[in-house]
C-alpha cells in the first residue's frame, strides 16, 4: 500500500507539472489528429481489406484469442482515466458534472473490457494488427477523454439539468441499451453446435444492418452533446466514421450472402443511411 501511495504521489506531481495551456493545445491537436487519421483510414479501406472479423486473414499477423484480445485492447480506455482520477491533480474532479461524465465513459468501457468478452460464444481470433490498432486507439482516447474531463472541461453547477446534457444523456443511455441488446441478439443467432452465418432478427436489426454499431454511434454522439468538448466530439466523429464503414461492409456482405436479405434495411442509421 505504501508503494502504491508513493506511485500515486509521483503520478500527481507529474500531471501537475504538465498541466496548463501547452497540454490543452496538445489535447486539441490530438482531437483533430484522431478525426483526421480515422478519415484517412476509412479512405484507405476502400482500396484494401480491413483486418477485422470475417474479413481478416493470417496476413495481418498471428491470431489472438477473442476474449483475450477484447479485454486487453479495451481495458486502457477504462484504466487510463482511472489512473488520471487517482493519480493526478484533477483540477475539475471536485465538480460533480465532470465526475458524472467520466462515469458515463467508464461504464461503457467497464462493460466492454470486463463483461462483454466473457459473454462471447466462440468468437473469431483477432489478428495482431487489429488488436494493436484497437489498443493504441483505446489508450489514446482514454487519455484524451480522461484528461479533458478531469482537468480542463468546465461546467456550471446546474449542467446536468441543462437541456443539452439531458438530451445527450438520453442519447448515451439509449445507445448503450441498443448496443447491449444488439450484441445479445448476435450472440444467440446460432444454437450450440451450429456453424455458419444467419440473418439477425429483432430489435434495431429490423431497421439497420449495423444495429450494434448504430447503438454505439448514438451513445457517443449523446456523450459528445452532454460533454460539449472538442475531445468528445472528435470521439463521436471517429466512432461514426469507423463503425459506419464496418456497417457498410457488413451490409454489402449480407446482400451477397443471402438472397432473401431484407431490402428495406438501411446500413446503420434508421430511415437515412
Amino acid at each position: 500500500m505504501d508503494a502504491l501511495a508513493r506511485a500515486l504521489r509521483c503520478s500527481e506531481a507529474f500531471w501537475r507539472s504538465v498541466s496548463g495551456p501547452q497540454e490543452q493545445r496538445l489535447l486539441n491537436g490530438m482531437s483533430y489528429g484522431m478525426m483526421g487519421s480515422m478519415a484517412l483510414g476509412i479512405l484507405a479501406s476502400r482500396y484494401m481489406k480491413i483486418p477485422y472479423g470475417r474479413y481478416a486473414s493470417s496476413a495481418f499477423g498471428p491470431p489472438i484469442p477473442a476474449k483475450v484480445a477484447w479485454v486487453l485492447q479495451e481495458a486502457p480506455a477504462f484504466l487510463v482515466p482511472l489512473w488520471l482520477i487517482l493519480g493526478s491533480d484533477g483540477a475539475r474532479l471536485s465538480f460533480w458534472p465532470n465526475r458524472l461524465l467520466l462515469a458515463l465513459f467508464g461504464i461503457h468501457y467497464g462493460y466492454r473490457a470486463f463483461i462483454f468478452p466473457f459473454l462471447i460464444r466462440g468468437g473469431k481470433p483477432t489478428p495482431a494488427i487489429t488488436f494493436l490498432l484497437a489498443f493504441i486507439f483505446c489508450t489514446y482516447n482514454g487519455y484524451l477523454q480522461g484528461r479533458s474531463l478531469s482537468n480542463y472541461a468546465e461546467y456550471s453547477s446546474d449542467w446536468p439539468s441543462v437541456l443539452r446534457f439531458v438530451l445527450g444523456f438520453s442519447g448515451w443511455l439509449s445507445g448503450l441499451l441498443i448496443n447491449v441488446h444488439s450484441d445479445n441478439i448476435l450472440r444467440n443467432l446460432r444454437k450450440p453446435g451450429e456453424t455458419g452465418y444467419k440473418i439477425p432478427r429483432g430489435g434495431m436489426f429490423e431497421y439497420v444492418t449495423g444495429a450494434n454499431y448504430f447503438g454505439e454511434i448514438l451513445e457517443w454522439c449523446g456523450f459528445a452533446l452532454a460533454s460539449w468538448t472538442l475531445e468528445s466530439t472528435a470521439f463521436a466523429v471517429s466512432t461514426f466514421l469507423i463503425l459506419g464503414r464496418r456497417a457498410q461492409m457488413h451490409h454489402e456482405w449480407y446482400h451477397k450472402k443471402f438472397k432473401d436479405y431484407p431490402r428495406s434495411r438501411k446500413i446503420v442509421i434508421p430511415c437515412i443511411y
